[in-house]
């Protein structure tokens, strides 16, 4: 009876995930990606034109608010991780964001809610403490539901084609899922750059930010549908206190000398099982120094055979920390890559405003909707990258490869924004000939733009997925959502680094007589600002390629039914089943290993 039970257990199972949760998951983080990017996109205009800020209050505003965006999903995924789980993490994220989009709507639509509109020959009134106040409430709301979606969307989806256990499970998976992901979310972009912006600018804030709201509400409808179709894990416990538990056994057992034999360590499948259902981290020589937490002592166990984790842990809870430590210096690379492009919502949009954008003699492109371009190129690179890249490349090509280069284009792309050279090859600088232009009153393309806003979106398609898929690769099974929540940490990370950045350049430039970053830009010297963040980008590269140099991928050691296998590209393996042979398959590190069992 009981394996019965256990067989329609093991089928409903089968049932559940797949390609069949994709529309309801992806259509969950589109619409947030639509209400997020038609909201953020061209919020510059709406703090600047509507609030009156001053440009430097104004950016520095949206980057404090692009960083704590970024920063509160680092909350939301240990909420998920230990205990609520990825899919009400989400949920009550959507709802509390939700929130925020409306309460942001309604003080674009009541006049009392922002100051009144500017007379020619007088001084702009600024907003009140209270308009500020329902600004900045309905931003904190948006922030903190974006922290229950941003860290568990990307690793619920990939979980979806995790059904099974070991190396086959996981190339069955496809990588490809984060390709599709940023894909679907780079079409919500572009929709929302050249439909909301639009709305926002041609016909008023009250529907530019009514339409957002609106798909945002749908999105959580959508997603809370597919509720029977989706494979849950269950949280298996808070990963900090495990990290915790290691440091304090390591530093306990500090002079206790290490067996000469990593056999010798602790290990305990059955204490473990439920945060290695896809195999056990194998022992690693790198930071020795928490192999003492493995360390078996008197006074261990005071209660039978389960150990006091703050005295000992396993084997593979000591390899769980020195994953995520081993990651860091590459995750924090991220860090100046966000800083850099957090200049395309606020300085790039006014450089934009102040130059020709028209079409035709009676219609012009809203400053904002020229991200398209950075949407467009970021798509095609992702479609290229699948279909042609990855062929020709035979699976040689991996993601830290592809975050070299997406670091490298965004040198180039932050260097094009200063504008050493023109696309045309002829030595050039955008910034320095559109300020000349209107320092004569005349116009200038906007369209020389465009090739800073392609690398950007190159830029993004090689580092962020590249960054993405290293994220969720290497981290613990345990701390998925945790590792997705570094990828947004360091974009929040980023963003505060670039409000310091601008407040530091802007108060000792304006000291020494010249300010970089004025108001009125065409008397500034952003030029001179894109210079040193390219300066910046390079140091960050160097630093990229040295972490690289020393990394070691995690080892893991699955059982598996096989009958024979085609080794991977040194992060995962495929296994073709066969006659019922088992054996146990070592993967990570630039090797892998066969064992027979």
């Amino acid at each position: 009876m009981a394996e019965v039970e256990e067989g329609m257990v093991e089928k409903k199972k089968r049932k559940l995930g797949g390609a069949k949760t994709m529309p309801f998951i992806l259509a969950n983080e589109a619409c947030d990606k639509f209400a997020a990017v038609g909201f953020h996109a061209n919020m510059i205009t709406y703090l600047t034109q509507q609030l009156h800020m001053p440009l430097v209050q104004a950016s520095n505003t949206l980057t404090n608010f692009s960083g704590t965006s970024s920063l509160t999903p680092i909350i939301g995924a240990l909420i998920a991780d230990s205990f609520a789980g990825r899919f009400w993490t989400i949920t009550i994220g959507s709802i509390i964001y939700q929130l925020g989009m409306i309460s942001l709507t309604v003080s674009a639509v009541l006049p009392a809610l922002r100051p009144p509109p500017c007379h020619p020959g007088q001084p702009c009134e600024h907003a009140t403490s209270t308009q500020l106040f329902v600004l900045y409430a309905s931003l904190l709301l948006t922030a903190l539901g974006s922290g229950g979606i941003r860290p568990c969307v990307v690793a619920f989806g990939a979980d979806q084609f995790e059904l099974g256990h070991g190396p086959r499970a996981a190339s069955k998976r496809g990588w490809n899922f984060f390709n599709l992901y940023y894909f679907c979310m780079g079409l919500a972009i572009l929709t929302a750059l050249t439909l909301v912006v639009y709305i926002q600018d041609d016909v008023g804030w009250g529907w530019g930010l009514g339409l957002p709201t609106i798909f945002m509400g749908l999105s959580v409808v959508a997603f809370i549908i597919g509720y029977p179709l989706y494979v849950q894990f269950k949280p298996a416990g808070s990963p900090l206190t495990r990290l915790a538990q290691v440091v304090v056994a390591a530093f306990r057992k500090r002079k206790v000398a290490a067996p000469a034999d990593p056999s010798k360590l602790y290990e305990n499948k059955e204490l473990d099982a439920p945060i290695s259902t896809t195999g056990r981290l194998l022992h690693t020589n790198e930071l020795k120094f928490f192999d003492k937490a493995a360390i078996p002592t008197d006074g261990d166990h005071p209660s039978g055979d389960r150990p006091n984790l703050w005295r000992l842990s396993t084997v593979h809870r000591v390899e769980e920390l020195k994953s995520v430590l081993r990651m860091l210096p590459i995750w924090s690379t991220g860090v100046l890559l966000a800083a850099a492009s957090a200049h395309n919502h606020s300085f790039v949009i006014q450089q934009a405003r102040s130059m020709d954008r028209h079409l035709s003699p009676s219609f012009t492109i809203p400053p904002a909707t020229m991200s398209i371009f950075t949407t467009l190129s970021m798509l095609l690179s992702l479609a290229l990258y699948d279909r042609l890249l990855l062929p020709l490349t035979r699976g040689r090509f991996t993601y830290l490869h592809r975050m070299w280069v997406g670091l490298a284009i965004s040198v180039l792309a932050t260097a094009v924004a200063a504008e050493y050279f023109e696309v045309s090859l002829v030595l050039h600088q955008v910034e320095t000939r559109r300020r000349r232009a209107a320092a004569a009153a005349a116009t200038m393309s906007v369209f020389w733009l465009v090739p800073q806003y392609a690398l950007h979106g190159v830029a993004e398609a090689f580092m962020s997925v590249g960054h993405l898929e290293f994220l969720y690769d290497q981290a613990p099974e345990s701390m998925r959502s945790s590792a997705a929540a570094l990828f947004w940490m360091a974009s929040s990370i980023g963003n505060y680094v670039s409000t310091l950045l601008v407040t530091v350049v802007h108060d000792y430039t304006k000291g020494r007589g010249h300010d970089w970053l004025q108001d009125n830009i065409n008397k500034g010297r952003l030029d001179c600002y894109y210079r040193l963040v390219t300066c910046l980008q390079v140091v960050n590269l160097v630093y990229y390629t040295v972490c690289v140099r020393f990394y070691t991928y995690k080892p893991l050691e699955t059982a598996v039914e096989v009958e024979k296998m085609v080794v991977g590209d040194g992060r995962f393996v495929q296994v073709d089943e066969g006659d019922g042979r088992s054996e146990r398959v070592v993967v990570g590190g630039r090797h892998n290993q066969r064992e027979g069992v």
